[in-house]
């Protein structure tokens, strides 16, 4: 699903990606660990599309992503790919399932279309009363599966999660863990976790380590 080959990648005079190659299989969970400023957000970005490598290229799908143009890159960034974030960053003036049609709107889908998919994203993390709730009024832990829900909304292949349970208590983040292996079980989508949390990277199927731009 995903293909990383030789990865470089620099900010002024300082080195962050050192020839990176990953390969993630579709349906797998991979954590990427390491110390601040080690690379890990950076990688996740290129990774994601929102960057782009010094050089090297990155395969999604059996997709080159470095040949599309901006505007077809926007739409398969849009189409195929989920993020979530350590901060929700849900837009504070719209309601929880405003929030999670947002992709959709983007991807042109109607209003009715795009509310059905919303309520039933709903409905499967059991937030169906939170759905006319604005950020303000939820929890952490809601406004995280509500961001999740929101990653959802296209029905991406591949989730990529900066250290998605930094900002939770112990309870929130141990069910948002379980909550990633339930929703590969279910529909077999690829994850590559970015997290500090320890318990979240041994449960990964895979645990990498970076270390100075490099895989260890």
């Amino acid at each position: 699903m995903i293909t990383a080959q030789g990865i470089f990648k620099k900010f002024g005079d300082l080195n962050v990606l050192k020839s990176i190659d990953l390969s993630v299989k579709q349906g797998e969970i991979i954590s990427i660990v390491g110390a601040s400023g080690a690379g890990k957000s950076t990688l996740l970005q290129i990774i994601g599309t929102l960057l782009k490598p010094d050089s090297g290229s990155v395969m999604i799908d059996n997709i080159d992503v470095s040949r599309l143009t901006d505007q077809k890159l926007s739409a398969f960034r849009n189409q195929k790919i989920g993020f979530v974030f350590q901060f929700h960053h849900l837009l504070p003036e719209f309601t929880a399932i405003e929030n999670i049609c947002i992709p959709a709107y983007i991807a042109g889908v109607t209003k009715k279309n795009a509310t059905e998919r919303a309520k039933q994203l709903l409905d499967y993390f059991k937030l169906t009363d939170r759905a006319e709730h604005k950020p303000a009024a939820l929890s952490g832990g809601e406004q995280q599966r509500i961001a999740v829900a929101r990653a959802l909304m296209n029905k991406p292949a591949v989730i990529l999660a900066d250290e998605p349970s930094g900002n939770l208590d112990s309870t929130s983040a141990a069910e948002l863990h379980k909550l990633f292996f339930q929703l590969r079980d279910e529909f077999n989508q690829t994850f590559v976790i970015v997290t500090h949390n320890p318990e979240l990277a041994e449960m990964a199927d895979r645990k990498l380590v970076i270390i100075d731009g490099r895989f260890e």
